[in-house]
């Protein structure tokens, strides 16, 4: 049975909610699953600013948070951000910066790898901030492990083969059931990989 750690930031629920259906799928295929949600390092008046951020602030408090512990302890990871001009958000980047002690021990290498992401708009840097987030991947010697096009869940979810990716719109709307079912399948897949490694 593989080790799954699911490593995401979130700031209003959009990728928490992402981030659950990643572990949904990946412990359905078999998987010990550790969801964990990286610190928040805003300040208050950033996050007193938006309604929605402050509530997930506080429904999340108690949630467990990422240690590079968890990538070492996972056969697979899977990282989830919101799009912040085509790149991770800075909460999750920080914590990618504090993984060069368990990096320099090669901890990180041989591992498979897969992202999600969310942004208000249909062309907001989705797919940039992906692809931007791969690049530290290859650094650890990962293999990334996309859905590609291998299932019809990713043209339902609006065809993304880098990873579940949500447009929120202004409203900031949840993930849609084809977006979730997207994330549901990444996981299974990278379980499955995972354990083909193993």
């Amino acid at each position: 049975m593989p080790n799954v750690a699911v490593v995401y930031y979130s700031s209003t629920g959009t990728n928490h909610a992402l981030a659950q259906a990643v572990g949904e799928g990946a412990s359905a295929a078999g998987a010990e699953v550790r969801l964990r949600l990286v610190e928040e390092t805003a300040p208050d008046a950033a996050i007193d600013s938006n309604e929605a951020w402050r509530a997930f602030v506080e429904k999340t408090k108690d949630a467990p948070r990422a240690t590079p512990d968890d990538l070492v302890w996972a056969d697979a990871v899977v990282f989830g951000s919101p799009t912040r001009f085509g790149n991770v958000a800075a909460q999750l980047k920080q914590f990618i910066d504090t993984l060069g002690g368990v990096w320099f021990q090669g901890k990180l290498a041989d591992k498979a790898y897969a992202g999600f992401t969310s942004a208000m708009n249909p062309h907001g840097g989705q797919e940039a901030t992906l692809l931007n987030l791969y690049t530290s991947i290859f650094h650890f010697g990962g293999y990334i492990v996309t859905p590609g096009y291998t299932d019809q869940s990713v043209f339902a979810a609006g065809g993304n083969p880098y990873g579940p990716s949500v447009t929120t719109g202004q409203e900031g709307n949840p993930p849609s059931e084809q977006d979730l079912a997207h994330a549901k399948y990444l996981g299974e897949r990278i379980a499955k990989f995972a354990a083909k490694l193993a």
